[in-house]
């Protein structure tokens, strides 16, 4: 088995990681759509990532056995098996047809490892009038630049390097971004609100790039808990999006379960003729999506008993959804517009029977500015199917949306700002001008309008007037205001003036 040259390398630094990584976007620049950079870049990180892991799992069965045929027979191969021809170094020594030899190795990848099928060769890279072959050759050298096999590349770091890029991707063009990426600050909150733990299930019907389901993982490896015991599920309508969320996952070294479909329309969680259960369910769906009513007029799996939502706004089918798919004890979490706090019509009806059926645990009020397609301030809602005695017939309300860092184009959350928010509903009481803990009751009286505004105060109090002060000073203005007019008069009479 021949395998590529070794390079010379210490450890990378995640900064130096992510700065190499990013200058292959401006190999493209020019040539590419910046809405194509990922479809490029991401599968070729990919291949040489499984290419550089497989070829060190072999230099170690090799250095075992000192056998090459005993090596090729009994390594383990821990992300895919590569077949003969189809490393990285094999790609390199293509002079001719460079998209054509890539399109090939990256579908015997595939057909070696189904679980990769429509991932690692979904992007056609033999499309010279999208990505010309110079440019291509251009990128491939670059990624030949770095080792990125385990002991150079832990997962971690790997990881949170294809984050990064995602990130960035998604600053270079926003508009799309927000179809699949939700911040991971917003992610953050809502992770360590909901505080998943060992051995519980989660589950994201809007996977997007799979960011939901990473941070869950880490959130548990920063408490000293066992990732490992965190199962996590996904389901992703865009197949592109779904081979992203696939590649991250496996970049970061994490199991999870992501298929792809129209979560509304055909859900792949099933448990025979009913909907799999899951102890959490956190998502970012698309905000008033419109065309599914038909589907909840005829869904075969009982999922919205509170109502259709109409035909310009799936967001509380969305939630509905979402409730469905949770465990008796289950808790969840959700990012939608503002809108969906108050609106009427068929919305506020199944709001209605939502909030009586106290379900309803926390809304977080969000800043402006913070999700890459649109500069409107959403809103976090949490329900909570068996909430504990303390919590009953009441929903704390919390005002975030000045708790923001200001950037040149977007706002950001930062650190402090996670910690208040989550703080915040931990303590679970009111705080001034930032968090409201309101009965079912008061909710009711305001017709189920469920805007963060309506409950916190959030205007602050003019301060008091001192009218002696004020009207000392406006004598004292007077008084000025008098001696400047008299030298200003003494002035044009000296050059000859009369007023």
């Amino acid at each position: 088995m021949a395998v590529q040259k070794k390079l010379v390398q210490e450890q990378l630094t995640q900064q130096e990681l992510e700065t190499w990584l990013w200058k292959a976007a401006d190999i493209l620049r020019g040539a590419v759509k910046p809405e194509k950079y990922g479809s490029y870049i991401l599968p070729l990180l990919f291949f040489r990532r499984l290419s550089d892991v497989y070829r060190e799992e072999y230099e170690e069965a090799l250095q075992k056995y000192k056998s090459e045929k005993v090596a090729s027979q009994s390594f383990v191969h821990k992300l895919a098996n590569i077949s003969k021809g189809c490393l990285w170094d094999d790609l390199r020594k293509q002079t001719k047809d460079v998209g054509g030899k890539l399109n090939d190795i990256h579908a015997e990848i595939a057909r070696a490892n189904p679980d990769l099928d429509g991932v690692i060769n979904r992007t056609d890279f033999n499309k010279p009038d999208e990505i010309p072959p110079s440019r291509l050759a251009k990128l491939i050298e670059h990624f030949s630049q770095k080792d990125l096999g385990n002991k150079k590349a832990p997962p971690d770091m790997l990881g949170n390097a294809y984050e990064y890029l995602l990130k960035q991707f998604n600053e270079e063009a926003p508009a799309r971004a927000g179809e699949f990426y939700t911040p991971r600050e917003v992610v953050r909150v809502m992770v360590e609100m909901l505080d998943p733990d060992e051995g519980t299930e989660i589950y994201d019907p809007c996977a997007g790039t799979g960011g939901m389901l990473i941070v869950s993982h880490y959130h548990l490896l920063s408490k000293k808990r066992e990732p490992k015991k965190l199962f996590l599920h996904g389901q992703e309508i865009n197949a592109e999006t779904w081979a992203i969320a696939r590649m991250n996952v496996i970049l970061h070294g994490l199991e999870a379960e992501i298929r792809q479909g129209d979560t509304l329309a055909d859900p792949k969680f099933l448990e025979g003729n009913s909907l799999r259960k899951f102890d959490f369910v956190l998502a970012n769906p698309m905000w008033n999506q419109d065309g599914y009513k038909d589907v909840m007029e005829n869904d075969r799996l009982g999922r919205f008993g509170y109502g259709i939502a109409p035909s310009s706004s799936a967001d509380w089918g969305w939630i509905q959804h979402m409730l469905a798919s949770l465990k008796a004890t289950g808790r969840m979490g959700v990012v939608l517009d503002q809108g969906s706090l108050f609106r009427e019509g068929a919305e506020g009806k199944i709001r209605q029977k939502v909030v009586e059926d106290d379900l309803v645990e926390c809304v977080v009020a969000l800043p402006e500015k913070i999700f890459y397609n649109t500069g409107a301030p959403g809103c976090l809602i949490f329900l909570n199917k068996k909430k504990p005695p303390e919590k009953k017939g009441k929903v704390l309300f919390v005002y975030a949306a000045k708790d923001f860092e200001k950037l040149k184009k977007m706002n950001r959350l930062r650190d402090q700002d996670i910690e208040k928010t989550v703080r915040t509903y931990r303590e679970f009481k009111g705080v001034s001008k930032h968090a409201e803990l309101v009965p079912v009751e008061k909710i009711r009286e305001n017709d189920y309008n469920l805007s963060v505004t309506r409950y916190v105060d959030v205007f602050e109090e003019d301060e008091p007037i001192d009218v002696s002060q004020v009207w000392t000073g406006l004598k004292a203005l007077e008084s000025e205001r008098h001696e400047i007019e008299q030298k200003l008069g003494s002035y044009l009479r000296e050059l000859g003036y009369e007023r």
